[in-house]
């Protein structure tokens, strides 16, 4: 029996969020039953629970709610319950996975502390997380440190972007680091929902939208994701269609911004409409866009993409690396020396059908092939 901690995830089931969501397919559709999942929890709750998930494991963490700094707490005493599992129940030859980078000054002290019980270090290192512009300056140097000691002292690097994978072995040659690429997953089924649901038809009618009539934008409201651009590239276009935005903006000073920059509320067409959580409804208005548009700049693979090239026909990213790796002939790219995203937009909006159709059958076939959630299971429990 091969025992594998899990550590940096908020915890299953997933509500929300890339590594829950990686975490709970993992140990759903687990097929090898040699191996055994302890999966930490986040909590903010005094009294913890310790339950059984589809098998798995799953201990909640109390951690107090300090902001930027409580991941960094969960993660240390996420692997302090760890090891007191393993000396109670003597252990051997397991593994401790940790997800993203946070912890890189006291890898050191555990590695050392789970070698002595024969289990290695794994780690994804996620995206570029000292890239993000929410960060201060201290901040984001301390990410990249952190980034920097993970790597140092990891056993082996999954790397769930190629791109990722080939920045980790060139910025850190010197520590000769042992990669592997596993992508992320996408559940690549249609919705169960139709045009007759009451909750489609309350949704659309609520947001004032037309299945088929919109291009859609689905993401973190965070500067990085390239919501300025998008925006007034759309307002610049000469499309009649609605740009749909799917996010939680909070009223915050990106907002503010935002709107001070693009003046947005001057467009009728630009609707945001807050964020949808049920996922089968998300996926329904995904698959009635006319396009989606994709703005990530900083990352790794994105769960939000591959469910856009899983759902929607026509897909346009924004040209960096990871984006590339993913869409590869299924989508069109903007920016970065590529076309404008606004002529894109007016190009797409004068498509023939056969044209749709083929970028359809390209990206469906892309996630099908290589990212699917069986695909991904397997390839992890390879590893393990």
């Amino acid at each position: 029996m091969k025992d594998v901690f899990i550590v940096g995830s908020k915890g299953i089931p997933a509500n929300y969020g890339g590594f829950e969501t990686f975490v709970d397919n993992l140990v759903s559709r687990q097929v090898n039953r040699n191996i055994r999942y302890h999966v930490a929890c986040m909590t903010f709750a005094k009294n913890v629970k310790l339950y059984n998930y589809n098998g798995a494991e799953c201990q909640e963490i109390t951690v107090p709610n300090i902001g930027g700094a409580k991941a960094i707490l969960y993660d240390l005493k996420a692997l302090d319950w760890s090891l007191n599992i393993i000396k109670k129940n003597k252990l051997k030859d397991g593994i401790i996975y940790i997800l993203a980078c946070r912890i890189g000054p006291f890898l050191a002290r555990y590695k050392r502390k789970f070698g002595a019980y024969g289990f290695k270090i794994y780690v994804n290192p996620d995206g570029h997380e000292w890239k993000r512009a929410k960060w201060s300056l201290p901040v984001r140097k301390y990410w990249k440190f952190s980034e920097k000691l993970m790597v140092k002292h990891a056993d082996l690097l999954i790397c769930d972007s190629k791109s990722i994978e080939k920045y980790i072995k060139y910025d850190y040659s010197q520590y000769n680091p042992k990669t592997t690429f596993i992508a992320y997953g996408a559940d690549i089924s249609k919705s169960e929902l139709t045009a007759k649901d009451e909750e489609v038809k309350e949704w659309f009618k609520e947001k004032k939208v037309t299945p088929n009539e919109y291009f859609l934008i689905v993401g973190r409201f965070v500067p990085e994701n390239n919501f300025e651009t998008m925006i007034s590239e759309f307002m610049n276009s000469n499309v009649k269609k609605d740009l749909v935005i799917i996010t939680n903006i909070e009223k915050n000073k990106f907002y503010d911004m935002l709107l001070e920059k693009t003046n947005f509320t001057s467009d009728e067409r630009i609707k945001f409409v807050g964020t949808v959580y049920d996922q089968e409804l998300l996926k329904y208005i995904r698959e009635n866009a006319f396009a989606y548009i994709h703005g990530h700049s900083v990352g790794g693979t994105n769960p939000s993409l591959l469910e856009a090239l899983g759902s929607t026909d026509v897909n346009l990213l924004f040209n960096v690396g990871f984006n590339k790796e993913v869409g590869e002939r299924g989508a069109l790219y903007w920016g970065k020396n590529k076309d404008s995203l606004k002529e894109l937009i007016d190009k797409v909006s004068l498509q023939s059908v056969p044209e749709r159709v083929k970028l359809s059958e390209n990206s469906k076939t892309r996630i099908q092939q290589d990212y699917s959630w069986e695909k991904i299971v397997s390839d992890y429990e390879n590893i393990f």
